[in-house]
């Protein structure tokens, strides 16, 4: 297994507001306890785009902004980012998308000139992040945006890892869900906003916060629980917040194997490392 390093993590939710405060709940050497979530800015948009878009991209940007202030990166001097802008590479993945976006258009078409927004019928596609992340940090390099139900994250690492693998570069990957309105939250609950933000190197470089080795999918093997029953609650409640137990293990800085659920009764083995 080719080992993966994790150079910097970008958290947010209730209770967990930034990877540095939270790392002592995540590491149980403090109970979790959902208090109320920062506001997400997103404050490396220009004032004209943030003022456009919605609470996903915001949550979204804010901890790919939070992981990326960990690290300090040159520049891409080459000639097609002549510009020096940021280069990484970015997988971005999300259960569902932007739900408030899809109910506001849904509301639109029931009315009798099915008056759509065209700034909602660009934010409905589920690469928007995406695109607001590369105005923001004018980064050219590839991104990728999936969903994979309740398995996204462990999707999205899969995903992170092979490009980082076969590229030998940097990969920022990006997990996000939010509650859905009124009436889609009836048939999907999610209980709270999740974001988290990894950024991967496949060198494994001296200063990480952590090592990891993934391995091949094994059926039939149950994802792992968490002891502190307010994590468990955030773990079920947000399809983002299935990769909290490699967090935990990132936090605690100790040799531990986690088990994430990929989709399909399958589950995606984790080996972490300091």
């Amino acid at each position: 297994m080719n080992p993966l390093a994790i150079e910097a993590v970008g958290l947010m939710a209730p209770g967990l507001a930034g990877w540095p405060a939270s790392q002592a709940v995540l590491a149980g050497q403090r109970p979790y306890a959902a208090e109320p979530m920062p506001a997400a800015m997103a404050t490396l948009l220009p004032a004209n785009e943030r003022r456009r878009v919605t609470a996903t991209i915001k949550l979204a940007l804010q901890v790919a902004q939070e992981a990326m202030a960990q690290v300090a990166l040159p520049p891409d001097p080459s000639p097609s980012n002549g510009r020096g802008e940021l280069s990484v590479r970015t997988v971005f993945a999300s259960s569902g998308g932007d739900s408030e976006i899809l109910d506001k258009i849904c509301v639109a078409l029931t009315q009798p000139d099915r008056p759509v927004s065209p700034t909602h019928f660009h934010q409905s596609v589920h690469n928007t992040p995406a695109g607001y992340w590369s105005i923001a940090t004018g980064c050219m390099q590839p991104s990728l945006s999936l969903a994979a139900y309740d398995g996204s994250f462990a999707a999205g690492l899969r995903e992170a890892a092979a490009l980082a693998w076969a590229d030998q570069a940097r990969v920022l990957l990006v997990v996000y869900d939010l509650p859905m309105p009124f009436p889609l939250a009836e048939r999907r609950q999610i209980v709270a906003p999740f974001a988290a933000a990894l950024l991967l190197n496949p060198v494994p470089t001296v200063d990480r916060l952590a090592l990891l080795r993934l391995a091949s999918d094994a059926s039939g093997q149950p994802a792992d629980r968490l002891d502190d029953a307010g994590l468990e609650w955030l773990r079920v409640g947000n399809p983002a917040a299935r990769g909290l137990p490699l967090l935990c293990a990132i936090a605690r800085r100790v040799v531990e194997r986690v088990t994430l659920p990929a989709g399909d009764d399958a589950t995606l083995r984790v080996e972490v490392e300091p």
